[in-house]
């Protein structure tokens, strides 16, 4: 067996699909079920079941699962402790966080990360919250930026950034011309609120505490989506601050604070506790804490 054949049986076992696992690494089906049966072949043992329409782990494909993970993670840091015997860093860093985090919150570690580190690949996966999770524990990711609390302990959990929550409205929407409103108030005009996520659970909460009955006109799973569909007046929405810094700056957007409520988010770096790091790795961490850590400041 070769170090392709492993990273092609984790792609097929990370997606439970054959088909699947060869589009994301670009061959075909049959050639991907030929290097699956060469493993199997290999280990005299049947790794996946085929069986009635889907493509799940044997009991013996889970046990090969393990070791294969150990495997390539102990591969990737023999690379990446070699390479530093020479003290220059390399390899690549992959990166995983939702659309917002991506366009908003990240784009300034990164760019100060490859000005100290250009030899160092850094990767962006744009995932939501559950898969981002998922994607630290397979080693399918380094990193996960993700909206705390995070309570599973196989993590290490490092705050890199605060804001809060604010409504948003088109420039020519009745409330543009407020600076604050109370929630109730936010109510009573149609809602562009995100389809899943933390942000939403923390709204919902808010709502049953407050005995609100929300008009909610649209469930977007896009932050992008959500701003666009606010500056075409269909409804108003709530969005963290750093969301629409430049929105607010350029007058596309208006924005109010919420009088009688607080919806604050943090954002935390997450990754697996065990995992051994590179001292380029150990340095984003660095980067991201000294960028990010301090509060972006809500309009007023």
């Amino acid at each position: 067996m070769d170090f392709d054949q492993l990273e092609t049986f984790l792609e097929v076992a990370r997606l439970s699909s054959f088909s699947r696992a060869a589009e994301r690494r670009f061959r075909t089906q049959p050639a991907i079920s030929s290097q699956i049966r060469a493993l199997e072949e290999e280990v005299s043992a049947k790794l996946f079941d085929r069986s009635g329409g889907r493509v799940t782990l044997t009991q013996p494909g889970k046990v090969f699962k393990k070791f294969v993970e150990d495997l390539l993670e102990a591969r990737r840091c023999m690379l990446v402790n070699i390479a530093e015997t020479h003290h220059v860093p390399r390899g690549e860093i992959v990166v995983s966080a939702n659309e917002g985090t991506c366009l908003y919150i990240l784009p300034e570690v990164f760019a100060e990360f490859k000005r100290a580190y250009p030899g160092v690949a850094v990767s962006v996966k744009r995932s939501e919250r559950g898969r981002i999770l998922e994607d630290i524990l397979d080693n399918s990711c380094d990193f996960g930026v993700v909206s705390m609390p995070v309570k599973d302990k196989r993590f290490t959990v490092v705050p890199v950034h605060r804001d809060a929550l604010v409504v948003i409205t088109s420039p020519g929407h009745h409330l543009a011309g407020h600076k604050q409103a109370t929630l109730a108030d936010v109510c009573e005009y149609p809602l562009l609120l995100p389809k899943l996520g933390r942000t939403r659970d923390m709204l919902n909460a808010l709502f049953q505490e407050r005995n609100l009955r929300p008009n909610i006109s649209m469930e977007l799973d896009s932050s992008e989506l959500l701003k666009r569909f606010v500056v075409a007046n269909v409804g108003v929405g709530f969005i963290p601050y750093s969301n629409v810094a430049e929105d607010l700056q350029t007058k596309t957007l208006a924005a109010l604070t919420i009088a009688d409520a607080t919806i604050q988010r943090d954002l935390a770096l997450v990754y697996r506790k065990e995992k051994s790091h590179s001292r380029a790795a150990l340095a984003f961490i660095d980067i991201a804490v000294k960028l990010k850590a301090q509060p972006s400041n809500a309009t007023s």
